[in-house]
């Protein structure tokens, strides 16, 4: 009898344990293909950094010239498709827009895969979603990835993989697809994962460090659960205090006051996302009473932003710059959020106390709406700042 088809994730997962196939359930030893860790999860910077020298690590990333993990790997072709990537952080799951089995694991985890080259894995059932036409004008990635966990909840994809593939993707860059892994985490998922294509290729050509062999699902691989969705009908939104599956349309909380804005994290601070803020702050100003603050994903974001006049756009609107790192997302500095501040943010999670004080509300949106929120100091659409005459022009 002939094996039954597998899907991508259970691929990656029986390449690396030397099995022919794997299925659901499945308890295995796979060898790690790429490991990360970073500043919060592993030992501080001292020992880190004479460790890396002792073992001849060559991707080690000294301040001034990193940023955000999810950002890096990417832009440096580290996490490449097929391949089994870890990483001690929760939002791992961001590399698997590049066609590979990404997770997050803890630090003692961590630990064991530096040590041996392996660790033990559950084969996660694997969850369909599959996105019909294309998304409408101002709707993003990040809109559609809130929608998506608003259908199914924080926990709707429990320790499952989340397979994205659709026609609408292949209107979607890869910046802005590794913004819809990111948040596989948020949806409680092991995983998220999309097929390889011309835009992976694309992104691919002169980063890759490695050779790699993408995979696909195959036509009779089996599925626990299959989602579709209309990606056309798919309204602006943002996700509401406090959690990320609180989805609302933008029209039911526009005119929201704000306190901050906050544009930055590994969900949505690369140069697209930074582009897309300048285009609506060009000529504008931040509203009185405001805090924008704009954090890029990594050094070679800062470097490309300031090439293209995009920090000189943040800084004449009023906006805060500061340098590439997590910053406000996990309120740990640069933005932290004091008892009753309302904050609109770029970030994957708003639940209580992640950005600062527990009272604090967070709502979570895509940078072209944290841009327009920003000037007018309420929660708003885009289309109505820019259907204003900027400041200074006649």
């Amino acid at each position: 009898m002939a094996p039954m088809g597998m899907t991508m994730t259970e691929k990656i997962l029986a390449r690396g344990a030397g099995r022919e196939s794997v299925r659901p359930g499945d308890l295995l030893l796979a060898k790690v293909d790429f490991a990360m860790g970073h500043d919060l999860t592993i030992p501080p910077g001292r020992l880190t950094r004479e460790f890396s020298r002792d073992m001849g690590i060559k991707w080690y990333f000294e301040v001034g010239q990193g940023g955000i993990c999810h950002t890096v790997l990417p832009e440096n072709g580290l996490v490449l498709p097929g391949e089994l990537v870890v990483g001690a952080d929760s939002h791992s799951c961001t590399y698997g827009a590049l066609n590979n089995f990404a997770t997050g694991i803890g630090s003692t985890d961590l630990a064991c895969v530096l040590a041996l080259g392996e660790l033990w894995f559950r084969v996660p059932e694997t969850l369909k979603f599959v996105y019909h036409n294309r998304l409408s004008e101002w709707v993003e990635a990040k809109d559609l990835i809130l929608y998506v966990i608003g259908q199914i909840g924080v926990d709707g994809a429990r320790s499952k993989a989340m397979e994205h593939t659709g026609e609408a993707l292949r209107y979607i860059d890869m910046e802005a697809r590794l913004t819809m892994t990111n948040m596989a985490i948020e949806a409680g998922a092991k995983n998220g994962i999309m097929e390889f294509d011309e835009v992976t290729k694309e992104y691919l050509e002169g980063r890759a460090k490695r050779p790699y062999k993408p995979v696909t699902s195959d036509p009779d691989a089996e599925y626990e659960k299959v989602f579709e969705f209309d990606a056309s009908k798919v309204e602006l939104g943002v996700a509401k205090p406090m959690s990320p599956d609180n989805y609302a349309p933008l029209s039911e909380v526009a005119g929201t006051r704000l306190d901050q804005v906050f544009i930055g994290s590994c969900t949505n601070s690369r140069i697209t996302d930074l582009r897309r803020a300048a285009a609506v702050l060009e000529n504008r100003k931040v509203a009185p009473g405001i805090r924008l603050i704009i954090t890029p994903s990594s050094h070679q974001v800062a470097i490309q932003a300031e090439k293209e006049g995009l920090i000189r756009t943040f800084l004449a609107a009023g906006a805060a710059w500061t340098t590439a790192t997590c910053g406000a997302c996990l309120g740990g500095h640069m933005g932290v959020l004091g008892e009753g501040e309302v904050c609109l943010s770029t970030t994957n999670r708003n639940f209580p106390g992640r950005m600062g004080h527990p009272k604090a509300q967070v709502y979570l949106s895509n940078p072209a709406v944290a841009a327009a929120s920003a000037v007018t100091g309420v929660i708003t659409h885009p289309r109505e700042v820019l259907a204003k005459m900027p400041v200074g022009i006649a």
